[in-house]
């Protein structure tokens, strides 16, 4: 079924052309989002630098304060109790720390803009929808938000400081000094905060996969054991290869995978529902 769009009071329905235009306009709107607030970001080179990107290279960062306390108090290896990281970070390029500037920049300006680029989506789909399904679906833009910056979050506080105590402090000889180029450091950053914010929404995928029919309850169930193995094989690339520091990721993600599936069943209960009322009718 096309999409819908009323104009001057007559809803008509929109041809290929038109979707493009519609998306381009969307698209258009949520750069222009992105861009304003990437440059707010620009000046608050500061903040963003010195307490965001390189608060999980210092020793009190929260994080290691309590995963240092933690370990004391269950008698394990102090790793993460330390004064210092053994690693320097420099610029080896002329446009180097600039460029690097820019790109965090862009990528602060997603991250806040994301409720509104999500509102930008959402307002070229749901013309497609009926009236009983956009109105099921209010919550969408809060909900999606919320678990994006939740997955911000958790990669800020847990991936990143555990990837770069490992990382940082790995040696495999005395002779070899840890000296990071600066890109490779946020590269770091960025790829852990923006993958653990990307992966929270999986019950937003799952969402709306059920929805179209490509996945069910039924399948998530039959497919629990796989996803395991995808979960644990994604928490040991992304963490340091510690049981401890996979487990602590991992559960998070196997929590979703759950409550997806509790979400799965909730979209098919609801069709089921529906098509019952129309054949009674």
């Amino acid at each position: 079924m096309g999409l819908r769009k009323k104009i001057k009071g007559v809803t008509r329905e929109m041809s290929f052309l038109d979707h493009l235009e519609e998306l381009r306009w969307h698209l258009i709107r949520s750069t222009i989002a992105v861009t304003v607030l990437g440059g707010i970001a620009f000046l608050a080179k500061d903040f963003i630098f010195d307490v965001l990107l390189f608060g999980p290279k210092k020793a009190d960062f929260p994080t290691y304060k309590l995963l240092c306390r933690a370990a004391q108090s269950l008698g394990l290896e102090d790793s993460f109790c330390f004064t210092e990281l053994p690693f320097r970070i420099q610029s080896r390029t002329m446009a180097g720390q600039f460029s690097a500037h820019i790109w965090t920049s862009i990528t602060a300006g997603f991250v806040v803009a994301f409720p509104y680029v999500i509102w930008e989506f959402w307002r070229f789909v749901s013309p497609g929808l009926h009236d009983n399904e956009r109105s099921t679906s209010r919550g969408f833009i809060i909900i999606a938000s919320l678990l994006f910056f939740t997955g911000v979050l958790f990669g800020y506080y847990v991936v990143t400081p555990l990837s770069i105590n490992f990382l940082g402090s790995y040696q495999v000889s005395e002779q070899v000094f840890n000296d990071f180029d600066l890109s490779s450091y946020i590269s770091l950053v960025r790829a852990s905060v923006l993958a653990s914010g990307l992966i929270f929404e999986l019950p937003i995928i799952i969402y709306f996969l059920t929805k179209i029919g490509v996945v069910t309850p039924q399948m998530l169930r039959k497919y629990r054991k796989f996803a395991l193995v995808i979960v644990l094989i994604i928490s040991a690339i992304i963490t340091p290869p510690d049981i401890a520091s996979q487990i602590i990721v991992a559960i998070p993600v196997l929590i979703l995978y759950e409550v997806s599936i509790f979400i799965s069943k909730g979209v098919i209960r609801r069709q089921n529902k529906k098509a019952k009322k129309q054949h009674v009718k």
